[in-house]
Protein backbone atom coordinates (compact mmCIF):
# COMPACT_ATOMS: atom_id res chain seq x y z
CA UNK A 1 0.00 0.00 0.00
CA UNK A 2 1.23 3.54 -0.41
CA UNK A 3 3.04 4.83 2.49
CA UNK A 4 2.06 8.11 1.75
CA UNK A 5 -1.62 8.23 0.07
CA UNK A 6 -2.68 5.82 3.92
CA UNK A 7 -0.96 8.23 6.01
CA UNK A 8 -4.37 10.83 7.09
CA UNK A 9 -4.13 14.47 6.16
CA UNK A 10 -4.53 16.42 9.63
CA UNK A 11 -6.75 19.25 9.49
CA UNK A 12 -5.52 22.45 11.24
CA UNK A 13 -7.72 25.00 13.16
CA UNK A 14 -9.86 27.14 11.27
CA UNK A 15 -9.64 24.77 7.98
CA UNK A 16 -13.03 23.00 7.18
CA UNK A 17 -13.34 20.68 4.41
CA UNK A 18 -16.43 19.05 2.73
CA UNK A 19 -16.37 16.50 0.18
CA UNK A 20 -19.45 16.22 -2.62
CA UNK A 21 -19.31 13.30 -5.33
CA UNK A 22 -15.57 13.46 -6.61
CA UNK A 23 -14.89 17.65 -6.05
CA UNK A 24 -13.67 18.15 -2.51
CA UNK A 25 -13.66 21.89 -0.91
CA UNK A 26 -11.01 23.28 1.20
CA UNK A 27 -11.68 26.16 3.25
CA UNK A 28 -9.20 28.05 6.04
CA UNK A 29 -8.16 31.85 6.90
CA UNK A 30 -6.30 32.48 3.37
CA UNK A 31 -8.88 31.31 1.27
CA UNK A 32 -10.81 28.12 -0.63
CA UNK A 33 -9.98 25.99 -2.53
CA UNK A 34 -11.31 23.20 -5.12
CA UNK A 35 -9.89 19.94 -6.41
CA UNK A 36 -12.15 17.40 -8.86
CA UNK A 37 -10.33 13.88 -8.02
CA UNK A 38 -10.69 10.67 -9.61
CA UNK A 39 -14.08 9.24 -9.66
CA UNK A 40 -12.65 6.00 -8.57
CA UNK A 41 -10.94 7.19 -5.19
CA UNK A 42 -12.72 7.57 -1.79
CA UNK A 43 -11.94 10.87 1.05
CA UNK A 44 -13.70 9.97 3.84
CA UNK A 45 -14.00 12.94 6.71
CA UNK A 46 -13.21 11.59 10.36
CA UNK A 47 -12.28 12.57 13.61
CA UNK A 48 -8.67 12.26 12.49
CA UNK A 49 -9.08 14.25 9.19
CA UNK A 50 -9.17 13.36 5.77
CA UNK A 51 -8.76 9.90 5.13
CA UNK A 52 -8.01 8.55 0.67
CA UNK A 53 -8.68 5.28 0.09
CA UNK A 54 -8.31 3.16 -3.10
CA UNK A 55 -10.89 0.68 -4.71
CA UNK A 56 -8.49 -2.31 -5.63
CA UNK A 57 -4.43 -2.90 -5.84
CA UNK A 58 -4.31 -2.38 -9.38
CA UNK A 59 -1.34 -0.30 -10.75
CA UNK A 60 -3.13 2.55 -11.91
CA UNK A 61 -5.28 3.24 -8.59
CA UNK A 62 -2.05 2.38 -6.74
CA UNK A 63 -0.16 5.08 -8.66
CA UNK A 64 -2.91 7.71 -8.50
CA UNK A 65 -3.15 7.10 -5.11
CA UNK A 66 -0.39 8.75 -3.39
CA UNK A 67 -0.71 11.92 -5.92
CA UNK A 68 -4.33 12.91 -4.92
CA UNK A 69 -3.25 12.76 -1.04
CA UNK A 70 -0.48 14.75 -1.96
CA UNK A 71 -2.62 17.01 -3.68
CA UNK A 72 -5.38 17.81 -1.04
CA UNK A 73 -2.54 17.77 1.72
CA UNK A 74 -1.09 20.74 -0.87
CA UNK A 75 -4.71 22.38 -0.24
CA UNK A 76 -5.19 22.01 3.45
CA UNK A 77 -1.27 23.46 3.86
CA UNK A 78 -2.13 26.61 1.36
CA UNK A 79 -5.31 27.77 2.94
CA UNK A 80 -3.27 27.80 5.73
CA UNK A 81 -0.15 28.61 5.47
CA UNK A 82 0.17 29.32 2.10
CA UNK A 83 3.10 29.00 -0.34
CA UNK A 84 6.39 31.41 -1.41
CA UNK A 85 8.86 31.20 -3.45
CA UNK A 86 11.53 34.05 -3.77
CA UNK A 87 13.78 34.73 -6.73
CA UNK A 88 16.71 36.98 -6.99
CA UNK A 89 18.54 39.00 -10.45
CA UNK A 90 22.07 38.23 -10.79
CA UNK A 91 23.72 40.32 -13.86
CA UNK A 92 24.61 44.20 -14.70
CA UNK A 93 21.20 46.08 -15.46
CA UNK A 94 18.96 43.17 -14.68
CA UNK A 95 16.09 44.61 -12.39
CA UNK A 96 12.33 43.85 -11.85
CA UNK A 97 8.98 46.27 -11.28
CA UNK A 98 5.58 46.09 -10.82
CA UNK A 99 3.05 47.97 -13.28
CA UNK A 100 0.00 47.55 -11.69
CA UNK A 101 -1.19 43.85 -12.49
CA UNK A 102 2.26 43.57 -14.90
CA UNK A 103 5.39 42.44 -13.64
CA UNK A 104 7.91 44.32 -15.58
CA UNK A 105 11.75 42.56 -15.90
CA UNK A 106 15.23 44.01 -17.80
CA UNK A 107 17.03 40.75 -18.13
CA UNK A 108 19.21 41.89 -20.66
CA UNK A 109 17.35 41.82 -23.60
CA UNK A 110 16.68 44.76 -26.08
CA UNK A 111 12.96 44.65 -24.65
CA UNK A 112 11.65 44.68 -21.55
CA UNK A 113 9.45 41.33 -20.82
CA UNK A 114 5.91 42.02 -19.61
CA UNK A 115 4.03 39.34 -17.69
CA UNK A 116 0.88 39.21 -16.30
CA UNK A 117 0.30 38.25 -12.80
CA UNK A 118 -2.03 35.38 -12.61
CA UNK A 119 -5.43 35.81 -10.02
CA UNK A 120 -4.92 34.65 -6.85
CA UNK A 121 -1.11 35.16 -6.65
CA UNK A 122 0.76 38.29 -4.99
CA UNK A 123 4.09 39.65 -6.30
CA UNK A 124 6.32 41.72 -4.42
CA UNK A 125 9.52 43.72 -5.29
CA UNK A 126 10.82 44.85 -2.44
CA UNK A 127 14.64 45.39 -4.25
CA UNK A 128 14.35 45.67 -7.58
CA UNK A 129 16.71 42.51 -7.74
CA UNK A 130 14.14 40.27 -5.52
CA UNK A 131 10.73 39.47 -6.40
CA UNK A 132 8.61 37.72 -4.09
CA UNK A 133 5.28 35.35 -5.08
CA UNK A 134 2.95 34.01 -2.67
CA UNK A 135 -0.42 32.52 -2.95
CA UNK A 136 -2.81 29.13 -1.67
CA UNK A 137 -2.22 27.49 -4.18
CA UNK A 138 1.20 25.65 -4.58
CA UNK A 139 0.79 24.49 -8.39
CA UNK A 140 0.95 28.12 -9.37
CA UNK A 141 3.02 29.27 -7.69
CA UNK A 142 5.74 26.96 -8.76
CA UNK A 143 4.51 27.64 -12.51
CA UNK A 144 4.63 31.08 -12.68
CA UNK A 145 8.01 31.50 -10.86
CA UNK A 146 9.61 29.00 -13.15
CA UNK A 147 8.04 31.18 -15.87
CA UNK A 148 9.73 33.91 -14.57
CA UNK A 149 12.53 31.79 -13.84
CA UNK A 150 12.52 30.45 -17.84
CA UNK A 151 13.18 34.54 -18.90
CA UNK A 152 16.72 34.13 -18.36
CA UNK A 153 18.24 31.06 -16.70
CA UNK A 154 20.71 31.23 -14.57
CA UNK A 155 24.67 30.88 -16.65
CA UNK A 156 26.83 28.62 -15.65
CA UNK A 157 29.90 30.74 -16.43
CA UNK A 158 29.58 33.46 -15.28
CA UNK A 159 26.37 32.73 -13.34
CA UNK A 160 24.27 35.86 -14.73
CA UNK A 161 20.56 35.40 -15.22
CA UNK A 162 17.07 34.69 -12.99
CA UNK A 163 17.27 31.95 -9.60
CA UNK A 164 15.78 30.89 -6.99
CA UNK A 165 17.24 32.61 -3.70
CA UNK A 166 18.56 29.09 -2.22
CA UNK A 167 19.49 27.81 -5.74
CA UNK A 168 22.88 26.42 -6.05
CA UNK A 169 24.06 27.00 -9.74
CA UNK A 170 26.70 24.51 -10.75
CA UNK A 171 29.66 26.77 -11.80
CA UNK A 172 32.42 25.90 -14.81
CA UNK A 173 35.70 27.05 -15.70
CA UNK A 174 36.32 29.10 -18.67
CA UNK A 175 38.45 29.24 -21.35
CA UNK A 176 42.34 29.44 -20.36
CA UNK A 177 45.15 31.20 -21.89
CA UNK A 178 48.01 29.89 -23.15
Amino acid sequence: MSRIGKKPITLPQGVTATVEDNIITVKGPKGSLDFQFRSEMTVNLDENGLVVERPSESKEHRAIHGTTRALINNMVVGVSEGFRKELKMIGVGYRAQLQGNKLVLSAGYSHPVEMEIPEGLTVEVPKNTLINISGIDKQLVGEFSANIRGVRPPEPYLGKGIRYVNEHVRRKEGKTAK
